[in-house]
C-alpha cells in the first residue's frame, strides 16, 4: 500500500507554484523527490527477495504517477530505479557485469534479450546494500545533471553571437551563464505570454551581466534572421525524440528551420520518457492552466470556451541536437538511451 503523506507531498510540490509554475524547474524537484521515496521504500519496507520489491516500487509509482500524469519525471524516476534493481540483481545472481560494455551492437541487443534474468524470487541477502549504492550514485546524478550540462555550454556558445530562447528554464539559464564567464555574446528572449516567464529569465541573465533583449513573441520569425542559433529547454523528450515542451517552443522550432538556425535542447536525463504522443489534448499529455490571463473572466463571453495549453509537441525532426549529461545526441539516438535507461517491461508502469 503507498504511503499517503509522501503522494501528499508530491501533490502540494507540483501545485505550490500555482496553475502556471515553472514547468520546468519543477521536474528537477519531482525527480528528486520521487527518487527520496524509491530510497526510503528500499530501506524501510520489510522485503525479502527482488520480486517482492519490484512489485512495491510498482505500486508505489503508480500511485505517484496519479498525482498528476502529465509530470513525467515521477515515472522515469521509477523506472530507472527498476532497471537498477533489475541490473544489480542479474549481476549477483549471474556475475554477468551489465554496465560494461557501452558499444553493444544491434546484434547484442537482441541476443541479450534471451539472456535476461525472469525469475527474481532467489533470495540475495546483500541485494539492498548494493542497491542502495546504486541509488546513490543515481541520487548524485540527478542533483549534477543541471551542472554537467552547463559544462559543455563552451562547446556551442561562441564569442559575438545571438542566441534565442524562451521560456524560464532553470538549465538553460545555466547554460548561458556558464557560457558568459568566458564569453561575450547577446541573448534574446521570447516573451512567453500568457505566462509571461521569458521576462523572469531576462531579469536573471541580466542581473549577470549578459546583454539581454526580450522580444514579442509574434516577432520572432521576423528577428530570427539576426539569430546564430537557438537554445531551449523542455519538459520531456518523447521516445521518438520529439519534445513535449511549454507552448512557444514549436512556434520558436519552425522559426528557426525557416532560417536555417541551428536549435539546441538542453535537457536531463531523467527526462527522457519512453511515452509516444498519441493526441496532443491526452490527459497524459496535456497540461491546461487559467485562462484568465489571455481573456479576462469579466471580458469572456459566455458563449465562447477557451483553453490555455501548457505544452506544446516539437517533432523531432525540428530538433537537430540533444544536449544531455553525458553529451550531445541527435533525437534518433533516443531510442538506444531508453534501452539502456529502463527495461522494455517497464515502459508501461502506469498501465
Amino acid at each position: 500500500m503507498s504511503d499517503i503523506s509522501d503522494v501528499q507531498q508530491l501533490g502540494h510540490l507540483l501545485k505550490q507554484d500555482g496553475a502556471d509554475h515553472s514547468l520546468l524547474d519543477t521536474s528537477s524537484r519531482v525527480a528528486q523527490f520521487t527518487l527520496a521515496v524509491m530510497v526510503k521504500l528500499v530501506k524501510e519496507r520489510p522485503w525479502q527477495v527482488a520480486e517482492q520489491l519490484l512489485d512495491l516500487l510498482r505500486q508505489e509509482g503508480r500511485a505517484l504517477m496519479q498525482v498528476d500524469p502529465t509530470e513525467t519525471a515521477v515515472g522515469n524516476v521509477v523506472r530507472r530505479v527498476l532497471k537498477l534493481v533489475r541490473d544489480d540483481y542479474a549481476s549477483m545472481c549471474c556475475g554477468r557485469q551489465v554496465e560494461g560494455d557501452n558499444s553493444e551492437s544491434l546484434q547484442k541487443l537482441v541476443s541479450a534479450k534471451g539472456d535476461s534474468v525472469d525469475d527474481y524470487s532467489r533470495p540475495q541477502p546483500e541485494l539492498r546494500e548494493r542497491l542502495l549504492e546504486s541509488l546513490d550514485e543515481l541520487e548524485r546524478e540527478l542533483a549534477l545533471s543541471r551542472e554537467n550540462i552547463a559544462a559543455q555550454a563552451l562547446e556551442h556558445i561562441h564569442s559575438g553571437q545571438v542566441i534565442m530562447t524562451t521560456g524560464r528554464s532553470r538549465t538553460v539559464e545555466a547554460f548561458l551563464r556558464r557560457a558568459a564567464a568566458q564569453r561575450t555574446f547577446q541573448v534574446m528572449v521570447a516573451e512567453s505570454a500568457p505566462s509571461f516567464s521569458g521576462l523572469e529569465l531576462a531579469r536573471v541573465l541580466s542581473r549577470a551581466g549578459i546583454r539581454v533583449t526580450v522580444v514579442p513573441d509574434s516577432a520572432v520569425l521576423a528577428i530570427m534572421p539576426r539569430v546564430s542559433k537557438v537554445i531551449i529547454g523542455t519538459h520531456s523528450v518523447m521516445a521518438d525524440g520529439g519534445l513535449k515542451a511549454p507552448c512557444g517552443a514549436h512556434a520558436l522550432a519552425l522559426a528557426a528551420r525557416q532560417c536555417a538556425v541551428p536549435l539546441i535542447v538542453v535537457a536531463p536525463a531523467f527526462k527522457l520518457t519512453p511515452q509516444y504522443l498519441c493526441s496532443e489534448d491526452q490527459e497524459a499529455f496535456q497540461r491546461f492552466g487559467s485562462p484568465e490571463r489571455v481573456a479576462p473572466f469579466e471580458t469572456a463571453s459566455s458563449a465562447v470556451q477557451l483553453v490555455a495549453p501548457a505544452f506544446d509537441y516539437v517533432p523531432p525532426d525540428l530538433v537537430p541536437l540533444l544536449v544531455l549529461n553525458s553529451g550531445g545526441n541527435a533525437p534518433s539516438y533516443v531510442y538506444r538511451l531508453l534501452s539502456e535507461m529502463y527495461h522494455p517491461d517497464d515502459f508501461k508502469l502506469g498501465a
